[in-house]
């Protein structure tokens, strides 16, 4: 199966980095805008209008493939806060306080912190992709 698949997991993992990226500025816009979605928009000097602005740049970043370590420690960073703010108080098990989606965009964050950019990335573009063991 490596033989098949396996050969193309740098692609998949690009895939992985830009939907995950994407995923995450909607979360900013919808914070920010009330788009998409009908909640209305958070106040920018609040603690939900900065976590948006961080969602929606550091989605971008990540899903464009620029300066993607650094925006993606930054967000995994945000999902640590908003896991124990918002969820662990409640219950700490995550499938039951309705915070398994912070700790799951937390840890592909850490993952895409570590991995770097990737292929299909403007890191790569701009100077050379630099292979990791993680993207093959």
């Amino acid at each position: 199966m490596d033989r098949t698949i396996g050969r193309y997991a740098p692609q998949a993992y690009a895939l992985l980095r830009i939907v995950a990226g994407l995923m995450f500025a909607m979360h900013g816009t919808q914070k920010l805008f009330g788009f998409p979605g009908d909640k209305p928009a958070a106040d920018i000097a609040s603690m939900m209008g900065v976590a948006g602005i961080i969602e929606l740049v550091a989605g971008i970043m990540i899903a464009i493939g620029l300066l993607t370590s650094w925006a993606a420690f930054i967000a995994a960073g945000l999902m640590a806060v908003a896991y124990f703010m918002a969820h662990a108080a409640q219950n700490p098990l995550p499938i039951v306080n309705q915070g398994e989606l912070a700790v799951l965009y937390c840890f592909v964050f850490l993952y895409i912190a570590a991995a770097g950019s990737g292929v299909w990335s403007v890191d790569n573009s701009r100077r050379g992709y630099i292979r990791s063991p993680l993207t093959r």
